[in-house]
This record gives structure tokens, C-alpha cells and sequence, in this order.
């Protein structure tokens, strides 16, 4: 598929239907065409898709409702990806299923980390300028809760934390998040993050299935090839880029060797593609500064680092000749827009 086309799933229509979510009122404040909506294969941009669960959310007038759209018990309608998740060895193995094939039905990008005895689960939308709507990675968030306990059995299991971008809601609705998911629940983040126990990670699935494997996975594994085929090497150096911003600047002979050839290649292939390695990372730093204004309560100086500058004053003057205008007045622009 396109790098910006994507499905709205059986599962989440189908779990509108069950919650009396008024599906011609959302396609109404999404702005988005009934009869696009009721195509045989309908795809979305990322912008579309948003504005589709911002307006779930506000038509299912419930601040539980991405939490609800998540929970999925009608595995008959599911797709390829969760069914693939479900019938893995263990939970490890199901989002590093999820995380590779994610990129076939939307440009999601889903990196699983390991740290001090923790699982770091990390949700980017890599077409995206701001952050997915709050009921969009509730649902996202829900459903890897419900698939984990799906899977092993246990209703007991919970996160370590979870981590939202979003502003802190009111205590109330902070004190929900936290009784849903059992486990602290921190507001603010740079990042949307679900982070498990190592051991959760090896809790086996007793829906384990061997032999529906052999089936699916071919198949999934076709597809996915010939994604890599059509995806352009600018594409691939920029969702490498995009995951790899933690207060360093990736050099390009590093995000070469990810990609399996020389730095020199990978220039030259770029040049190509009419573009180069410091133009790639120069978007992929205004895309992130942007969102983490719009989104996040982070100072200047605490963006700057999170994108690899050395100092603020060259990721302000790296900002005003993206915008035009410094960090903090685009911010306030952007907050009154």
C-alpha cells in the first residue's frame, strides 16, 4: 500500500456498531465522503485518518472511548496482523510480528526496546506532523493490553507504565487511565509508550498455532516484499531517521549500515532520488520539532537536545529557516490555530 493510505480495520467499525458510535456524524466532523467510507477497500491519508478517531471520540462522548474502540473480542473479523500476533509462541514474538508486518496497513512504526529488565514499546506515525489523536492510541494501547492477556490467558497482567504525549487531564480522568491499565500512568512524555516487564514479554500463548502460522505467513511475507521493492530509499531513511531521535544526531554511516550497503552507496542512491542524507534528516528534525511544539510542554532547549543539536541557538536558527519564525512564537501560533 501507500505510505500514506491506510484502512480503517473490520474491527473498528464493527466496535462502533456494538458502542452506538454514530457513524454518519463522525464521517461529518471528519470531513470525509460517506461514499469513500463505504468503498469496498477504503484508504485514508493519515490526516483523514485522524480526523476520524479526534471524531470518534467526540461522537462517542465518553472519555473511555478509544479504551473501548481497543477491545476487540470478535476475532472473526480480525486481520491478518493480530491473527498472526494472537497465534505466536509468546508476547515478544507477537509485537515483533505486529511491528513488522504494521507498516503493510498503515505508516506506523512500532519499535520494541530493551532496558534494565523493561520492555519499552514505542508507537510513531511516521506521515504524521502532530501526534495521533487521544483516542487513537487509546485504542492502540487497549488493544496490545488486551492482546497480551488474550493471549496468555491472564486477565491479571498489566503494563509496567504507560506514557502519553498528551497534556495531564484532570485527576479524574488521569485516576481512569490509571485503573484501567493498572500501573502509573504519565502524562507529558516526548513519546507514546507502553512499557512491560521483560518477563511479560516471555509469558507464553496458549493461543499458540504452529500450523495457521504456516499458513498466514507467507503470504504476509510476499506483500511485505513487495512493499520494500516500492518503498523509496528517501522513505526508509527517513523512518530510520525518525525512530533513531534521542538526543543524538544518527551519522549517515550508521543509518547506512540499518540499510545494508555503503555510506557512499547510500549517498549516491539518494542523489538519485533528488535528495541527500542531510536533506532527509533536516525533515525528519522539522517534522519532530514541530509535533513535540504542538503536542508536548518541552522547552526549546529540551527539543533541541531530544533532535541532536549540540545547542539551542543552532536548532533555532535550524528552525527559523524551516518556519521562518523561532520555536516558542510558532508555538504560540500553532496553539491559537
Amino acid at each position: 500500500m501507500g505510505a500514506d493510505l491506510i484502512p480503517l480495520s473490520k474491527i473498528s467499525r464493527l466496535r462502533m456498531r456494538e458502542l452506538g458510535i454514530d457513524e454518519a456524524r463522525v464521517l461529518e466532523l471528519a470531513g470525509v465522503s460517506p461514499a469513500l467510507y463505504r468503498s469496498a477497500r477504503p484508504r485514508f491519508s493519515t490526516r483523514q485518518f485522524f480526523g476520524l478517531w479526534q471524531a470518534i471520540g467526540e461522537v462517542g462522548g465518553d472519555p473511555a472511548t478509544g479504551l473501548r474502540m481497543g477491545e476487540h473480542n470478535a476475532i472473526e473479523h480480525a486481520e491478518a496482523i493480530l491473527l498472526v500476533a494472537l497465534y505466536s509462541a509468546d508476547f515478544h514474538e507477537a509485537m515483533a510480528k505486529i511491528a513488522r508486518y504494521k507498516r503493510l496497513v498503515c505508516p506506523e512504526e512500532i519499535t520494541l526496546e530493551y532496558v534494565d529488565r523493561m520492555a519499552i514499546a514505542h508507537y510513531r506515525w511516521t506521515a504524521a506532523e502532530n501526534h495521533a489523536p487521544a483516542t487513537l492510541t487509546d485504542a492502540m494501547f487497549a488493544s496490545a493490553l488486551g492482546l497480551v492477556r488474550r493471549g496468555t490467558g491472564n486477565s491479571a497482567i498489566t503494563p509496567r507504565r504507560v506514557e502519553f504525549t498528551r497534556r495531564r487531564p484532570a485527576d479524574a480522568l488521569a485516576a481512569m487511565y490509571a485503573d484501567y491499565f493498572g500501573c502509573n500512568v504519565f502524562f507529558g512524555a516526548d513519546r507514546d509508550l507502553l512499557v512491560w516487564d521483560a518477563a511479560t514479554m516471555r509469558e507464553p500463548f496458549l493461543t499458540h498455532n504452529e500450523d495457521l502460522l504456516d499458513l498466514l505467513l507467507p503470504g504476509l511475507e510476499a506483500a511485505l516484499h513487495d512493499y520494500a521493492k516500492a518503498a523509496s530509499l528517501a522513505e526508509q531513511v527517513a523512518a530510520i531517521l525518525g525512530r533513531s531521535m534521542r538526543g543524538e544526531r544518527p551519522s549517515v554511516e550508521a543509518v547506512a549500515k540499518q540499510l545494508h550497503m555503503s555510506s557512499r552507496t547510500l549517498q549516491r542512491r539518494l542523489a538519485d532520488e533528488g535528495t541527500s542524507y542531510q536533506q532527509q534528516l533536516d525533515l525528519v528534525r522539522q517534522q519532530t520539532a514541530r509535533r513535540l511544539l504542538v503536542s508536548t510542554e518541552l522547552e526549546a532547549g529540551e527539543i533541541a537536545f531530544f533532535l541532536g543539536f549540540e545547542e539551542i541557538n543552532s536548532f533555532t536558527r535550524a528552525f527559523h529557516h524551516w518556519e521562518g519564525t523561532t520555536p516558542s512564537r510558532w508555538r504560540e501560533t500553532a496553539k491559537v490555530s
